[in-house]
C-alpha cells in the first residue's frame, strides 16, 4: 500500500521577468511553470490549486478574511518495513551455574 506526503505552498502572486517574456500574462505563467518545475525536482506531483479562508487580525479586536491560493504536491513516501526480532537461543538452565557457586566441601 503506497503512503504519501503532502507540501502546500503559497501560489506565486506576482510575475517573473525573463528575456523574450514581455506580457504580464507571460511573465506569471512563467512564474508558476519555474516553481512547478522546482517542486518536480524534488519528486514532488502537482495535484491542485486551491483558494482557502484565512481569518487575520484587522487592529486589536476584530479579524477579517482574506482567500489565500495555495499550490498541492504530493510525493510517494517508502515505507520501510521493520525486521523481525531476531528468534532468541533457548535459554541457559542456570542448574550447572547453581552446581559450580555450591559450597567446597568440609575438609578435617
Amino acid at each position: 500500500m503506497s503512503q504519501f506526503e503532502y507540501k502546500v505552498l503559497p501560489a506565486p502572486t506576482r510575475g517573473r521577468k525573463a528575456a523574450g517574456v514581455k506580457t504580464p500574462e507571460a511573465r506569471f505563467a512563467l512564474g508558476l511553470e519555474e516553481t512547478l518545475n522546482e517542486m518536480a525536482r524534488d519528486g514532488w506531483t502537482y495535484l491542485r490549486s486551491d483558494i482557502l479562508p484565512s481569518e487575520e487580525r484587522q487592529g486589536l479586536t476584530s479579524t477579517h478574511t482574506v482567500y489565500r491560493s495555495v499550490l498541492v504536491f504530493q510525493r510517494e513516501i517508502s515505507v520501510r518495513r521493520v525486521p523481525e526480532p531476531p528468534v532468541l537461543q533457548e535459554a541457559v538452565t542456570a542448574e550447572p551455574l547453581a552446581q559450580s557457586l555450591s559450597p567446597l566441601p568440609d575438609r578435617d
